[in-house]
């Protein structure tokens, strides 16, 4: 876990040079001069992560304040010179340009394979990913907008048509309220990843919210309004973004990796960065079991899911003949006890993600909800979960 903290943070430095989060090649000249003293590197880079972590004086640069969790400590692990070799080669890459969900090869691969098995993790296309978030987020979206702006359209034409200034006045107020409103819906609507993974789930849909929301602020300045700008509470941003994870790693990596994606989008769309500090903590992004808790006296109990309009993500896939051997009899005997009634014995591991979401959904907690299967969920006893959610 100290290496993969550690890399994550490199990671961010490569990436936050190359954007002007930190100044242009500050990293890649202290990776420079460390190739022919690793110590000095190694010092430097623990005083750079110190500096990042408070937004204090780094040499002659004033930094930018980051926080967030992931420079709270600045923890180093020394590196060697064949190490600090390979780093100065990928410092030559353009890490403005990463493709965030890669991240979840990352993350796949740097587990041993006993632990990938047991988690059941795999790395999501983002093909995959759209074949969800598309339909279940974005498409009802695009419904209501194409209304706010049919009627936006008629306001306009009021407005400019409008034969007293008074009249002109109410149509443009009018416009400015609607166009907001639906701003505010695009940076309100709470999307939930109960297996977030290194959150390219919740990445994706952030993009997808952030690409639609500037198709509003285009028809606003359009429109001879320029009320729109990537502000809180006026554009869609990481803290509306939900998270359950079980794996430290896996958690930490989904916070960069959906920070880094809106960065990025801010940037390729000519926005500035958001006010210090520049990393917020996503303290939404949950590090516990999505299906399995204990309560204080120690009895099994059923974890509480954040409240979210939406639910989005490829929840582990485990057979029931291996769940005892990868979770243990302890564990699988207390899931199935709590879900009897619900769920028979013999569901695979994912089929508790799908009655959870649909118990969210049951009692008003969640409006839509998609998770990947494979297509075993269709079979035997799985098919119970997939009938009481057509059922309910």
């Amino acid at each position: 876990h100290d290496i993969a903290h550690y890399l994550i943070r490199l990671l961010f430095c490569l990436f936050a040079e190359d954007i002007d989060l930190l100044p242009r090649d500050l990293f890649t000249r202290l990776v420079e001069n460390g190739r022919r003293n690793p110590s000095l590197f190694n010092r430097q880079v623990r005083q750079l992560f110190q500096a990042m972590a408070v937004g204090d004086v780094f040499g002659e640069h004033a930094l930018r304040y980051f926080d967030g969790g992931l420079f709270d400590e600045a923890a180093v692990l020394d590196m060697d010179g064949d190490g600090v070799a390979i780093l100065h080669g990928i410092t030559q890459l353009d890490w403005s340009a990463i493709e965030p969900a890669i991240f979840g090869t990352l993350f796949t691969r740097s587990l041993d394979p006993a632990q990938r098995a047991k988690l059941g993790a795999q790395y999501t296309s983002k093909e995959d990913i759209l074949l969800i978030v598309e339909p279940v987020l974005l498409a009802p979206l695009r419904r209501e907008w194409a209304q706010v702006r049919q009627r936006a359209q008629e306001l306009v034409q009021k407005r400019d048509s409008a034969g007293t200034r008074g009249a002109a006045t109410r149509a443009d107020n009018e416009l400015r309220l609607l166009l907001l409103g639906f701003a505010e819906r695009l940076a309100t609507i709470r999307v939930l990843d109960p297996a977030c993974g290194s959150g390219n789930f919740l990445y994706v849909a952030l993009r997808l919210l952030l690409d639609l929301w500037k198709e509003v602020a285009i028809f606003s300045a359009q429109a001879g309004l320029s009320i729109l700008a990537p502000l809180p509470g006026l554009a869609p941003s990481p803290e509306q973004l939900y998270g359950i994870e079980i794996n430290d790693y896996a958690h930490e990596l989904a916070q960069a990796t959906v920070w880094i994606g809106y960065f990025q989008w801010l940037h390729d769309n000519g926005y500035g960065f958001v006010s210090e500090p520049i990393l917020k903590p996503l303290d939404n992004i949950k590090l516990m079991d999505a299906i399995l808790a204990n309560d204080a006296d120690g009895k099994p109990v059923e974890p509480v899911w954040p409240a979210a309009e939406v639910i989005v993500g490829n929840p582990p896939f485990l057979g029931n003949k291996r769940m005892r051997t990868e979770l243990g009899g302890d564990y699988v005997e207390a899931l199935r006890g709590l879900y009897e009634g619900r769920l028979p014995g013999g569901v695979e591991l994912v089929t508790y993600w799908f009655e959870k979401a649909r118990e969210a959904i049951a009692e008003g907690f969640t409006k839509r909800a998609g998770l990947l299967a494979t297509q075993s969920v269709r079979a035997g006893a799985n098919r119970v979960a997939l009938e009481r959610i057509k059922e309910s």
